[in-house]
Parts: structure tokens; sequence; C-alpha cells
């Protein structure tokens, strides 16, 4: 019995020898060396897949920001960005474009949503938020319109001012503008706020 006990340790101190290194680490050897290697690759693309939407917001702030200072040719809702932002919406120069910079910004960086001209169309119930986290859509709503009439992106919070970024303002920050500028604006002059960012299909 005991030349049995001697040899099944033996057999084991070898086996047990073969699945470490010489530092004492496990090697990737055994059903449940493989499992739990398996289950940190899953934790890694967990870790990736987070990462990625703070990616997606970087991508969009990006080229939202590489667009600040662009102007319109005469004052008319013209020139060739301007036209290119109303033609990705769909619609010719002469047309206000605040919608349509967002949704061109969001085409850039690889949505096919929203694709619209109409600020109000940014904001369906399901996309609604209440964070204005960076990347997201905030609007205005005029009573005049009676409806949000400009729209832009939320680049970053400080306290309760904004900093934006939007199409077809200016300086002082009306909703009929003449190009694209970085603004601040209190919190309490948006009306509603939609997360695009996780419409990709990306888990939020």
């Amino acid at each position: 019995m005991a030349t049995v006990r001697i040899l099944l340790g033996i057999i084991c101190l070898v086996v047990f020898g073969q699945l470490t290194e010489p530092d004492g680490n496990f090697l990737d050897k055994g059903l449940g060396l493989v499992a739990f290697s398996r289950l940190a690759g899953r934790t890694e693309n967990r870790k990736l897949a987070t990462e990625g939407q703070g990616i997606g917001r970087d991508i969009i702030l990006s080229i939202a920001r590489s667009q600040i200072g662009v102007r319109e040719a005469t004052g008319k809702n013209d020139g060739k960005m301007v036209e290119a932002y109303l033609h990705y919406t769909g619609n010719k120069k002469g047309a206000p474009w605040c919608a349509s910079f967002v949704s061109w910004v969001f085409g850039k960086a690889g949505f096919d949503a929203p694709r619209t001209a109409a600020c109000s169309v940014l904001f369906p119930l399901a996309l609604q938020t209440t964070k204005p986290r960076p990347a997201v859509v905030f609007g205005i709503y005029f009573a005049s319109l009676k409806r949000i009439g400009h729209c832009g992106f939320v680049e970053e919070q400080k306290n309760n001012w904004l900093i934006t970024i939007e199409g077809n303002t200016n300086v002082a920050g009306a909703r009929e503008g003449d190009g694209v500028y970085r603004k601040i604006r209190h919190k309490r002059t948006i009306a509603g706020y939609a997360d695009w960012q996780g419409a990709k299909g990306g888990a939020e």
C-alpha cells in the first residue's frame, strides 16, 4: 500500500510539473485552464467593447471639431461644406442646416442614422436621455416654432454649462447663423438630449 501511494505521489508531481512553468505559474493546458483562458478572453472582449463606446464618442466629436470654422459663402446657407451637409440629407443650398450638420457628422463616423434636416426628428423617444454626455445631441426649443428649432453636439459639461459644437449658428448663438462654432450654453436653455451613439448597435 505504501508503495502504491509513493508511486501515485510521483505521478502527481510529474503531471503537476508539466502544467507549471519554473516560476510556478500554470501553463495553458488542461480543460480547466482552457476554460479559464476563454473566460479571460470574454472579460477582455467586454472591456474592449466598453472602451469602444468611448472611442465612438471620441470619433464623433473629432469629426465635429474638424468642422469648427466652416463658414457660409454668402450668408445664405451656402458654401462648399454647408452644401455637403445639406446634400447628405437630400437638401439643396439655402435650407437650414444645423440638423444636416449633425447627420453628416454621424455619417462620417460610420452611422447609418440619423439622416435628417429636421431638428425635431433627432429626438425620438427611444433615444432621449437626461444625461448630456459627450457626443449627445442637444436641442433648443423655440416657442415661435412650437418645436425644437436648433441642435448640435454636447462636447463637454462643466457644472451647469455645456460646451457645444453646432452648425448654422453664429457668435450670438442664433439658430440661423453663418457657420460651425463651439459655443457655451446654460443647461436651462436646452429642451432635450438624444444619444444616437448607441443606435449603431453597440451596448451602452
